[in-house]
């Protein structure tokens, strides 16, 4: 371990500290929360996304940041796919166990919304899937965009006012391994059961754990930048 890891490890503790003990902090984040849920969902993602790529680089180059690398234009990218995310969280947990009530499952939304349960377990499985098989290939592939905008710019804060060169990127990227590894594998044997349980969540954790969630996203992409890198050799 580097003395930036130790560095980064207390840090961490010490940002969280104060949300275990004190009430009074972990309560006005809990009112803030419930009253602006979509400002936390851009500062939620924003800061733990971004600091997810922040490990998924040190896993491939030993360092959290480097000239190039752009944190800030991230988080900014990341706070704003923060908002489709708990956009997408309500859409999908209102809708599908409606779209179930429809098929003959009746006690789907209200099963949802009540205690642990099998109808509950298997209504958030299907929340979740339907998500992660529609939005999250779509929600990834445009960060994959945005991602190598904010590179081939130097990271520079500019990048984010000027054009992204959607068609050209969009060719230039390996879906092989978009495809056998972002898709194939992440979205079915990580994605769809760690929100399964996300959804299991009361409403007002849920966005929280997913952002949470992210700083695994940055491992996954660190390991995609690998296999990439390896099938360019």
């Amino acid at each position: 371990m580097k003395k930036t890891d130790a560095f980064i490890i207390a840090g961490i503790i010490i940002l969280l500290s104060p949300f275990f003990i004190f009430p009074q902090v972990f309560h006005a984040y809990e009112t803030f929360n419930k009253e602006h849920g979509m400002v936390m969902a851009f500062i939620k993602f924003g800061i733990l996304a971004t600091f997810g790529e922040a490990v998924g680089l040190r896993i491939k180059t030993g360092v959290y940041n480097h000239k190039g690398f752009g944190l800030i234009p991230r988080a900014i990218v990341w706070g704003f796919l923060g908002l489709t995310i708990a956009a997408a969280f309500k859409i999908f947990a209102t809708g599908v166990p409606v779209f179930l009530a429809y098929l003959g499952k009746a006690n789907a939304p209200e099963a949802i919304k009540g205690v642990f349960s099998l109808t509950k377990l298997c209504t958030a499985f299907a929340i979740s899937a339907a998500m992660n098989v529609t939005y999250a290939p779509v929600m990834m592939t445009f960060h994959k965009i945005t991602d190598t905008h904010i590179l081939s710019n130097g990271g520079r804060f500019a990048c984010l006012f000027r054009p992204i060169k959607f068609a050209d990127i969009f060719v230039s990227i390996n879906w092989r391994v978009q495809w056998n590894f972002v898709f194939k594998k992440t979205i079915p044997f990580f994605w769809i059961p760690a929100h399964t349980i996300t959804f299991l969540l009361p409403p007002e954790y849920q966005v929280l754990f997913a952002a949470a969630l992210s700083v695994a996203l940055g491992i996954f992409l660190a390991v995609a930048s690998v296999l990439n890198q390896e099938k360019q050799k």
